[in-house]
């Protein structure tokens, strides 16, 4: 059937304000458009200060073109590299997980918990009796849903791993009043164009010292060393971000905390306008204050209705979902890695083939979010 409707509901695209054209008109204005520069300096500066006014300790920051490069340096910090093995959630995006295999290092797999549908604890010990020589774990927050960080975070300590919080989902989300990103001994933040702010594309380094980020930023910039040629003594990466960017990030910033309050109303009104059908919204432990980045629905098990159905019924009316992330130990590419699971039932599995990613884009009105109910619950 042909959708009669002419506006598409998308799942979550990007949202200006205004206030981005004059960040960025200063670039020009100063003729600073290169890599690096007076944004890059102050979004860095403004991270740090709203992570520490929303209770993180003293972190440092470094722009970089993209979660996935913030990522790779954290892992090079760590010096990881071949044959170390990295312990990784599971259910994620393969962003999470390329990194380790840039490095020649071996990715195994931890099955989720039910409760937050983040990193099972359990999982991760089983992993690290199989594993005791396990060098990191990386955290991923799903869809902006604090994980059991400090659970994880000791039994990092205890098996002496670094533990690598990967918040690309989860920027604006606290965990016992924590903010995530900072809460691991190295933080991860994505600015992609579909993230609860965004720079077009960029990432962010969040480091616990300033020696780890200039680090970082040595091997961003080509790991050129201080001479008046151009001097190399290892390989670098082409990992800054533009300062034009820059400016549009810090404008982004300064709506984040209205953006994640929107956020938190979309999902509350699914959660109203879905009671009743046997579904369940992605859920979060007591404590935390997810950014709500996705609301995702749960299709109870014996239910007739599939996610494929439900999605393939909101595609006719020209609204755009997206199946769950497809768990990294079912995906082809890493059919060959171990998987951590306890119980002999995969978590990850589970939620895969019974849950469905919804419209959560601040634009929408409450209209349209009304027209994605009645067409879900017109499914059952």
């Amino acid at each position: 059937m042909q959708s009669t409707r002419q506006h598409r509901i998308y799942l979550s695209t990007p949202t200006s304000h205004g206030d981005e054209e004059r960040y960025i008109h200063e670039t020009f204005v100063r003729n600073w458009l290169a890599p690096l520069g007076f944004h890059c300096d102050a979004f860095e500066a403004e991270v740090c200060d709203y992570l520490a006014a929303r209770g993180g300790q003293e972190r440092s920051a470094l722009c970089l073109s993209s979660g996935t490069a913030a990522l790779h340096l954290a892992l090079k910090l760590c010096g990881i590299g071949r044959g170390d093995t990295v312990l990784c959630s599971d259910m994620t995006f393969a962003a999470s997980v390329n990194p380790v295999c840039y490095e020649g290092a071996e990715p195994v797999f931890v099955d989720a918990e039910r409760e937050s549908w983040n990193m099972d604890p359990t999982a991760l010990e089983a992993a690290f009796a199989a594993h005791p020589n396990a060098r990191a774990v990386i955290l991923v927050h799903l869809y902006g849903t604090p994980a059991r960080t400090r659970e994880i975070r000791q039994i990092c300590r205890v098996h002496g791993a670094v533990l690598i919080e990967d918040a690309a989902e989860a920027m604006a989300a606290r965990d016992g009043g924590e903010p995530c990103g900072a809460l691991g001994d190295l933080g991860v933040f994505s600015f992609n164009g579909n993230k609860i702010i965004t720079t077009s594309g960029g990432g962010m380094l969040i480091t616990q010292s300033e020696q780890q980020r200039a680090r970082a930023l040595h091997l961003a910039t080509q790991a050129r060393e201080d001479a008046p040629w151009y001097e190399h003594r290892e390989v670098g990466y082409n990992y800054r971000m533009s300062n034009l960017l820059a400016g549009m990030g810090r404008a982004q910033l300064t709506h984040l905390e209205e953006h994640r309050a929107r956020k938190a109303e979309i999902y509350r009104r699914y959660a109203a306008g879905l009671s009743g059908l046997p579904v369940t919204m992605n859920p979060y432990r007591a404590g935390t204050e997810p950014n709500f980045w996705l609301s995702c629905l749960l299709i109870e098990r014996g239910c007739a209705v599939t996610p494929m159905a439900v999605a393939g019924a909101l595609a006719e009316q020209n609204i755009e979902t997206r199946p769950l992330w497809k768990p990294m130990h079912l995906q082809p590419v890493f059919r060959q890695n171990e998987y951590s699971c306890t119980g002999g039932v995969s978590v990850t599995e589970d939620l895969f083939f019974r849950g469905l990613c919804l419209p959560s884009d601040i634009k929408m009105t409450e209209e349209e979010q009304d027209e994605v109910i009645a067409a879900i619950r017109a499914c059952f």
